[in-house]
């Protein structure tokens, strides 16, 4: 993880970062504005928006691969599990001094701790879904997942 973004400044991130409203071109919308960018960046990225209970937006950049399919999934389901941010997740169980990968209750298979990952929170509270990125160091993936949340909010 990357000590250099705290978990105040993650709480924060998710104070600021939620939807009025929500729907399927929101998700398309994200997942194509993230998707420039990586392109513009020669990121080799997976990117996934994910809501209502279905992937919204599937992408696989050039230089992805399937593991980055499944890292995506392990960190949405972290998301959608603890409703936070895959990072804030990692930071807050490492300052606890036992890492998920560690933890002999969680299984493996379905959750990662690993930043890439970040709900989406509706204004009036709860979570619907998640964007996750996946093939970028931990907190390059988290990192492009807030970019591209604050680009399309701020539109």
């Amino acid at each position: 993880m990357n000590a250099k973004i705290t978990l105040e400044e993650l709480l924060r991130q998710e104070a600021e970062i939620h939807f009025d409203s929500f729907d399927m071109d929101s998700a398309w919308e994200i997942g194509q504005g993230i998707r420039r960018h990586a392109l513009e960046n020669n990121s080799p990225v997976s990117i996934e928006v994910y809501a209502f209970g279905q992937e919204l937006f599937l992408a696989a950049l050039p230089g992805s691969s399937q593991h980055n399919l499944s890292w995506m999934r392990r960190k949405r389901n972290t998301v959608l599990h603890e409703a936070h941010s895959s990072m804030y997740v990692g930071l807050e169980n490492e300052k606890n001094g036992q890492r998920m990968d560690q933890q002999r209750y969680t299984d493996q298979s379905r959750f990662t701790d690993h930043g890439g990952s970040f709900p989406l929170l509706l204004a009036h509270g709860g979570i619907i879904g998640a964007v996750s990125v996946s093939g970028l160091p931990s907190h390059e993936d988290h990192a492009l997942v807030v970019w591209g949340l604050r680009q399309y909010l701020a539109r």
